[in-house]
This record gives C-alpha cells, sequence and structure tokens, in this order.
C-alpha cells in the first residue's frame, strides 16, 4: 500500500474523493445530521492511512491538487446569489445588518474565550477568522501571526458544526424565514451555505452572500482588534 500511495499522484486525491462519496452516500442512507460528509471522510481518511502506515506527505501529493478547487467553488456560490438579486435589493439594509452583526459577534465570542481561557496572542488571532472560508482565513491569519494549520482546523471544526446543528436551531427557534440562510453564511462559511442550499434557493442565496461579505469584513476587523490581545 506505501509503494502504492508513493508511485501514483493521485492516490491522495481518489482516497479524499472516495472517502467523502461514502460520507454522502451515509448521510442519505441514515438522514442523521452528525454524519456529515466532511467529518466522515476526515475520520475515514485518517483511519486509513494509520491503518497502513501511510505518510501524510505521500497522501497529500495527490490530495493537494484538491486545494485548488476552493477558490472556484466559492466563486460559484454567487450563481443561487444572482437568481435571487431582486429580493436582496428589497432587503439591503436587513442584510448587511445582519452580516455585520455576525462579524461583531464573531470577533467578540473569540475575544472573551481568549480572555477567559488565558490565551496568548498567536492563539487569539489564530482563532479570528474561524467564520469565514478557508481561501480567506489562511491569508488573514498568516497576516494576523496565527498559526494557519490550526486556523485551518478550526474553520472546518466550525463550518462542520454549523451544518450538524443547522436544523436543530431551525427547529428549536422556530425559524420559517428563509432570509435567515444569512447566519449560516456568516456563521459556517462554505460548510454551512452546503446546508443552506440543501433547505432551499433563497436560504442557499443569501447564504452565499453572507460568505462573501463576512469574509471581507473579517479581513478588515482582524487588524482593528488582533492588537487587543
Amino acid at each position: 500500500m506505501n509503494q502504492l500511495a508513493g508511485s501514483s499522484l493521485y492516490f491522495g486525491m481518489l482516497v479524499s474523493v472516495g472517502a467523502y462519496l461514502f460520507g454522502l452516500w451515509l448521510r442519505k442512507k441514515t438522514g442523521l445530521a452528525i454524519l456529515n460528509p466532511l467529518l466522515v471522510a476526515i475520520i475515514l481518511i485518517i483511519a486509513f492511512l494509520s491503518a497502513f502506515h501511510i505518510n501524510y506527505e505521500e497522501y497529500n501529493r495527490g490530495a493537494g491538487f484538491l486545494s485548488y478547487f476552493l477558490t472556484p467553488a466559492t466563486v460559484c456560490l454567487a450563481i443561487p446569489l444572482y437568481r435571487q438579486l431582486e429580493l436582496l435589493k428589497k432587503n439591503l439594509v436587513a442584510v448587511g445588518t445582519a452580516i455585520l452583526a455576525g462579524v461583531a459577534g464573531s470577533a467578540g465570542s473569540i475575544f472573551v474565550m481568549s480572555k477567559a481561557f488565558g490565551l496568548e496572542h498567536a492563539h487569539y488571532v489564530t482563532l479570528l477568522p474561524k467564520s469565514i472560508t478557508t481561501a480567506i482565513g489562511m491569508g488573514v491569519s498568516e497576516e494576523a501571526g496565527g498559526i494557519v494549520t490550526l486556523t485551518v482546523v478550526s474553520i472546518i471544526i466550525t463550518g462542520i458544526l454549523g451544518n450538524i446543528i443547522a436544523d436543530w436551531l431551525v427547529g428549536i427557534l422556530k425559524i420559517e424565514e428563509p432570509m435567515a440562510g444569512l447566519a449560516l453564511g456568516t456563521a459556517a462559511h462554505a460548510i454551512g451555505t452546503a446546508r443552506a442550499l440543501e433547505l432551499g434557493e433563497i436560504e442557499g442565496a443569501m447564504s452565499s452572500l453572507a460568505i462573501a461579505v463576512s469574509g471581507l469584513l473579517t479581513v478588515l476587523v482582524v487588524p482593528l482588534v488582533s492588537g487587543l490581545i
């Protein structure tokens, strides 16, 4: 197996895609929100690499190619937004206020948590971009002096949690307004948006908008608040 991993340039990509497709199938088969396809894929890949003693570097030779699709995939989320452009224009003030509140709430919660647990500056700025897409968050973390690897982990965990608890929160809070999809995009970036698209076209469009706007706002906010700790 190690020889196969070392000789095949696309070995890591095949393992990653296969694990994710299995996660999709498992989610549809069981209907359990906790079986998020990305979470299932991560667990399967870690187990696979550990079981066959495959080095991460060998796996990432092929899996790394998947990162090239990250930015184009994020840009493609503009399509559902374009279809709901008139709705956006009618609710522009409410949309802007909601996203701004979400970004401020995210940064504020990280500040409070960092103070409460006595985190150092590097850890504080590492967590600040947790609610924006990886393509933007990595650059924000690096510029602020954070630990980029941990930033990626925090972004993934945040997205998965947002995806998993979306249905539960909607039910508990009795949310029926599709514009509430803004919350998923603002808090849980692309992974949350994937769930928003499943809930409805308007939810997906608003969530797509929230990804872009909250990402830009975070780029502006992080330099302002990074010096607080």
